[in-house]
């Protein structure tokens, strides 16, 4: 379809995410399955509905703008769900998969935000209230399901990082100790480098 105005525009985005939040509604279920945290299970799940709502918005805005609610395979989501399914089928602990899925999810959220921002923007341009609104409400939900993922990985990272730093410290005291020994054996003789003598 030749795209030749802001009303084909947007009805040519509403079909991209359209279809986006179809592939979606799909493969959340196994997203959240692959998942072992329950706190991220349950934002997965909630999402899950939340999606279905989604659908439901664009199709009420495809009817505010007399058209049949179809969409347009949206490739972009297409990969970032592929990429998604290679991280749920890695061999790695279950904090480690839970964070690699929570990035793979949050692929999927800037996506969208992005994608709503836009068809917001164009519908507010092209005087359509109602149908911004619609759009308004699902890029809150979809800011506010980012920002959980967030909380979520920064619980998980909290419990990794801790082994982590036990590691660096012990590295760390090995260096501080290696880095007195040719002060004890030289006199200082750093000190003398600094001064530029």
């Amino acid at each position: 379809m030749k795209i030749e105005s802001l009303d084909q525009l947007l009805l040519e985005q509403m079909q991209d995410v359209y279809d986006a939040e179809k592939q979606l509604v799909k493969a959340l279920p196994k997203i959240a399955k692959a998942a072992s945290s329950d706190d991220l299970k349950e934002a997965i799940n909630e999402h899950l509905e939340q999606t279905k709502g989604h659908v439901q918005r664009l199709e009420q805005a495809f009817e505010n703008l007399g058209t049949k609610a179809k969409g347009k395979t949206c490739a972009g989501m297409k990969g970032l769900l592929e990429e998604g399914d290679e991280v749920a089928g890695e061999d790695s602990s279950e904090e480690m998969k839970d964070l690699a899925i929570i990035a793979a999810a949050q692929r999927v959220e800037h996506y969208e935000i992005a994608a709503y921002g836009t068809i917001r923007t164009l519908a507010e341009r092209l005087g359509n209230e109602e149908v911004a609104e619609l759009f308004q409400e699902t890029l809150g939900e979809e800011e506010e399901a980012d920002e959980r993922l967030t909380e979520i990985a920064e619980t998980l990272m909290e419990g990794v990082s801790a082994g982590e730093e036990t590691e660096e410290e012990e590295e760390g005291a090995e260096v501080s100790e290696e880095e007195q020994e040719p002060v004890k054996a030289g006199g200082g003789g750093k000190v003398k480098r600094s001064s530029g003598r």
